[in-house]
């Protein structure tokens, strides 16, 4: 079996095209989405309507938090990799660690500039959480993630709406529909200063409420630990190991998201509380798109490493430089849609919008591999590395 390992730098190659798997499906649903801002053309035939609507059911149900839930799970095992290799060294990468979150903080506030509803300000403050548990066993670790991933407070809040059932309470403070006007607006300094703002309260507190928090906290987890028992990883004396592994997470949980595809639906339309309805389907699809995540993260593993990456390796170079990716998305993005730039939205529906999306990604796509003949690095992973390194040779 070959190992899926870069000699140069220890790399699992097979992860890195996962990660490029996750950033392009986020880009596509961005494009779709018109970067949160959901303005669209009206006037189109009825046959691109009908076409408009199945393509944007088809892209949220592929990747519509499942995207997100592999970069976070990636997120943590990139923490493992890293905390790892210092311990091999004698050295402590908690202080490091902390210090390229406050970088990942800056770069998040650099990409909310552009566009609200980013996540990087989410990790850079959520990343916090490995440092205390970095340390503890793994059955420890284990039942922290499972709590986390149970999503603990919205079942407080079912237990709030079954005593008090007629309860309301206001859960959204900031919304990124207020945002909207700096979207649409000509001026630029208008919106960086409408996202900054209110777009990143407005993108932290929808975190809040709907399950993001505990699920991307819980995710951070689950990939330092698959990373601790070494399951990210196909070599010649693991073989057996890690193929099972992947292979029985296949098999138990594609049922379980097939099971809750169909019942969160069957059991929203008999609650009539308005907020226990609401708390039970940030509950379930926490859970359904977990499980739905956890089948695409085995079947691409084991799709790779049965092929050995003939066909998926070509988005190793991209899930290599995914900050770069997402930022750049993002400020390209905004641009092509938002209205200081070329105001598209006015002329895209969801159609026209994934065939720029297609040709955005293939274009990032053939940039990364220009750029990784020549440089270690991606330019902005470059940037970030040397900062969280500054005062070591490393």
């Amino acid at each position: 079996m070959e190992n899926n390992t870069s000699n140069s730098s220890n790399r699992v190659l097979a992860i890195d095209a996962l990660r490029g798997f996750a950033v392009m499906g986020i880009i596509l649903l961005h494009n779709i989405e018109h970067f949160n801002f959901y303005s669209f053309p009206t006037g189109a035939p009825d046959w691109l309507q009908s076409l408009d609507t199945h393509l944007w059911d088809m892209l949220f149900f592929i990747f519509s938090g499942k995207a997100y839930a592999i970069f976070a799970l990636l997120f943590g095992f990139t923490f493992y990799l890293q905390n790892h290799n210092c311990e091999r060294r004698g050295e402590d990468f908690r202080n490091r660690y902390m210090w390229r979150l406050v970088l990942l903080l800056g770069f998040g506030l650099i990409n909310a500039s552009f566009f609200p509803g980013e996540i990087l300000v989410l990790y850079a403050l959520l990343g916090f959480v490995l440092v205390p548990v970095r340390k503890l066993s793994n059955k420890t670790v284990f039942w922290i993630m499972l709590i986390f991933m149970l999503q603990p407070l919205d079942w407080l809040k079912v237990a709030y709406a079954a005593v008090f059932p007629e309860a309301r309470p206001e859960q959204m403070i900031w919304s990124l529909g207020d945002v909207y006007p700096g979207l649409g607006g000509s001026s630029f300094t208008a919106m960086v200063r409408q996202n900054l703002e209110t777009g990143v309260m407005a993108s932290l507190n929808w975190a809040w409420c709907y399950g993001r928090v505990f699920q991307t906290a819980a995710l951070f987890m689950l990939g330092m630990l698959l990373g601790r028992l070494g399951l990210f990883k196909l070599e010649e004396n693991n073989r057996e190991k890690v193929l099972g592994f992947w292979q029985r997470v296949c098999f138990y949980c594609l049922p379980i998201a097939v099971i809750l595809f169909f019942a969160k639906d069957f059991i929203f339309g008999r609650i009539s509380n308005p907020f226990l309805k609401e708390t039970m389907e940030t509950i379930l699809n926490s859970y359904y798109n977990l499980a739905f995540m956890l089948v695409m993260v085995s079947a691409f593993l084991l799709l790779y490493w049965v092929n050995k990456g003939k066909v998926q390796k070509i988005l190793v170079p991209y899930g290599k430089m995914s900050l770069t990716d997402y930022i750049t998305q993002s400020v390209i993005g905004s641009f092509i849609y938002y209205g200081y730039g070329l105001e598209m939205h006015l002329y895209c529906g969801t159609t026209v919008s994934l065939l720029i999306g297609v040709v955005f990604f293939l274009l990032q796509l053939a940039f990364a591999h220009w750029w990784f003949l020549n440089f270690k690095r991606g330019p902005l992973e470059t940037i970030w590395h040397r900062l969280t390194w500054m005062g070591k040779k490393h």
